[in-house]
């Protein structure tokens, strides 16, 4: 009985930490975001902007963005924070999304602009025939674990 109670207690202590390994590690190994002053220069030659918001229905405690999104046809800028977390990803949707679901179900139809390494801002490249005017929306979403982390709709 006692190495049994031996083995779940170790078994559980190892999973929760493994756990927070893979919660703190993308925070301890991201590179600093862009100064304020670069995000603001950068978002300049927007044509489009949009806010993400922490009250979205498929955002939560660890899922989440807040701030200011500036689209440009060479440029995306995010002036603002994420929640921290592994592999995220921007992508650009034809419509709004809110959710795991409603992302999954448009994915297929959606454009991967690139990954999001940092989480106080951040100034992504858009490529090369890639028409932001094609889509409506810019989704932050977690590839390795399929999370919603935030969208704003910017036309």
């Amino acid at each position: 009985m006692r190495k049994l109670l031996l083995l779940i207690t170790h078994a559980g202590a190892l999973a929760i930490g493994f756990a927070l390994g893979v919660y703190f590690l993308p925070i301890l190994t991201a590179p600093k975001g862009p100064d304020m002053a670069v995000l603001q220069e950068q978002a300049k030659s927007a044509q489009y902007t949009a806010e993400f918001t922490r009250d979205l229905k498929g955002s939560d405690f660890l899922h989440w963005g807040e701030g200011t999104v500036a689209l440009g046809a060479e440029q995306i800028v995010h002036m603002g924070r994420l929640a921290p977390g592994p592999d995220y990803k921007l992508y650009l949707a034809p419509e709004f999304v809110d959710n795991e679901a409603s992302f999954e179900a448009i994915k297929a139809q959606s454009v991967r602009v690139g990954d999001v390494k940092t989480f106080d801002g951040l100034i992504l490249d858009v490529p090369t025939g890639i028409d932001i005017a094609a889509f409506t929306t810019v989704v932050i979403w977690c590839e390795a674990f399929g999370e919603f982390i935030t969208a704003a709709k910017y036309q």
